[in-house]
C-alpha cells in the first residue's frame, strides 16, 4: 500500500518538528513538505524531502480577478495533490485544522489523490498548546459559511468539528505530536511525545560567560508599556553581569523594531538564516534570558540542563487572561526556567 505524509508548516518550530515526525514516525512514505510562510523558504532542506511546496496563503494572495480567493484555494489543492501524486493512504499533518486555507485538503486531498485512508495530526505549536482554546461561536458559525463554498465546487468541502480550535477533539485527528517535557491537557491516548528536535550529541560545553538574550515583540503588541520594556531589559542586562556574562548576543524576534526590545549597550546582534532551535544545537550558551518567548522554551530542549535559562517580567505582561499567565509560569517551572521580577 503507498502511503504520502504531508506536513503543513509557517514556523521554524513547525519545521523541525515536520522533520522528526517525518524521520521517526512516517518512514517509507512519500513526504511532502508545504510551506505557506515565505520567510522560511531559506531554511527549508530540499534534498530532505521528496517534494516541497511553496503555497499563498488565499486570504492574503488571492489571484487577479473576480473569486480570486476561492480560486487560488483551489489552485493550492491541485498543486499539493499534484506533488504528492496517487496513493492509497494519505496522513496530513498540521498545527492547527480551523483555518480554511488547511481545512479544505482534509476533504480534498484524497479524492484528488486516490487515497482510500486518510488520517490527521497535529504538529507542535509552542505556546498555543499550553492550553485548550474552545471554538467561539462566531468560529462556528464561519465554519457554517465556509461549509457553502462546496456548491461553487465540490472540492471545497469544509470539514466541520467542536471543541478547541486546532482540532484536538476532532474525529479526524487520530494523533497529536508534542514536545517533551511540555503538558497539554489532550487526550493521553492520542498523544505521541516526539525525541529532541536537533541532536545536540556533538555540541560543545556551553561557556559560562556566553548569553543569549531573547527579543520579544512586546510593546508593539500592546502587551507592555514602555516603562515595562525599559524595566526588563534593564534586568535581563543586571543579573547576566551579575552572573559574568562578557559574551551577549541579542536574537530579534521578527516582528520586534529595529532597535530592539531588550537591546543594550555591548550586547552583539545576532543574525542567522536558520531556525534558531538548530542555531542552538551547534552554538552552545551558559546562559538564555527573555521575557516569555517561546524560544524560551524550545531553547531548554536544544541547550539541556547545563544551560541557565531566565525569564523576566512576567508580572509586567497583560496576559489574555489569569489563567494562560498561570500556565506559563507553571511550564516554566516544569522546564527548570527561572522566573526574575522586573521591579523597579
Amino acid at each position: 500500500m503507498s502511503r504520502a505524509a504531508v506536513f503543513f508548516v509557517a514556523s521554524p518550530l513547525h519545521y523541525l518538528a515536520a522533520r522528526r515526525v517525518a524521520l521517526d514516525h512516517e518512514a517509507g512514505a512519500r513526504q511532502v513538505l508545504v510551506c505557506y510562510r515565505p520567510s522560511l523558504a531559506g531554511m527549508i532542506d530540499r534534498a530532505a524531502w521528496d517534494a516541497v511546496v511553496l503555497m499563498p496563503w488565499p486570504r492574503f494572495d488571492p489571484l487577479p480577478g473576480a473569486f480570486g480567493r476561492l480560486r487560488r484555494t483551489l489552485d493550492n489543492l491541485r498543486t499539493v495533490a499534484a506533488a504528492v501524486g496517487p496513493c492509497d493512504e494519505l496522513h496530513l499533518h498540521s498545527p492547527v485544522y480551523d483555518t480554511e486555507a488547511i481545512n479544505y485538503f482534509l476533504h480534498a486531498l484524497p479524492r484528488l489523490c486516490g487515497a482510500r485512508i486518510r488520517r490527521a495530526r497535529i504538529l507542535p505549536d509552542g505556546l498555543l498548546n499550553l492550553q485548550r482554546h474552545p471554538l467561539s461561536a462566531a468560529r462556528r458559525f464561519a465554519q457554517r459559511l465556509r461549509s457553502l463554498r462546496r456548491l461553487v465546487s465540490p472540492l471545497l468541502h469544509y470539514t466541520g468539528f467542536d471543541g478547541d480550535r486546532i482540532g484536538s477533539d476532532a474525529p479526524f485527528v487520530d494523533r497529536i505530536y508534542q514536545l517533551a517535557g511540555f503538558p497539554n491537557a489532550y487526550d493521553p491516548a492520542r498523544v505521541c511525545v516526539l525525541a529532541p528536535l536537533v541532536s545536540a550529541d556533538s555540541a560543545a560545553p556551553a561557556p559560562a560567560h556566553r548569553a543569549l538574550v531573547l527579543g520579544q515583540p512586546l510593546t508593539g503588541s500592546g502587551l507592555i508599556g514602555e516603562a515595562d520594556r525599559v524595566q526588563i531589559a534593564q534586568a535581563i542586562a543586571t543579573w547576566l553581569g551579575g552572573q559574568g556574562a562578557t559574551e551577549i548576543h541579542y536574537k530579534p524576534h521578527p516582528r520586534e523594531g529595529s532597535q530592539g526590545e531588550f537591546m543594550q549597550p555591548g550586547y552583539l546582534r545576532l543574525e542567522i538564516a536558520e531556525p534558531l532551535e538548530a542555531y542552538l544545537a551547534r552554538e552552545p550558551y551558559g546562559l538564555v534570558a527573555g521575557c516569555y518567548s517561546t524560544a524560551l522554551f524550545t531553547a531548554r530542549q536544544m541547550a539541556g540542563p547545563g544551560c541557565r535559562i531566565a525569564a523576566f517580567g512576567l508580572e509586567r505582561v497583560r496576559f489574555k487572561g489569569e489563567e494562560k499567565r498561570e500556565n506559563v509560569k507553571s511550564l516554566m517551572a516544569a522546564l527548570a526556567i527561572e522566573m526574575h521580577s522586573a521591579a523597579g
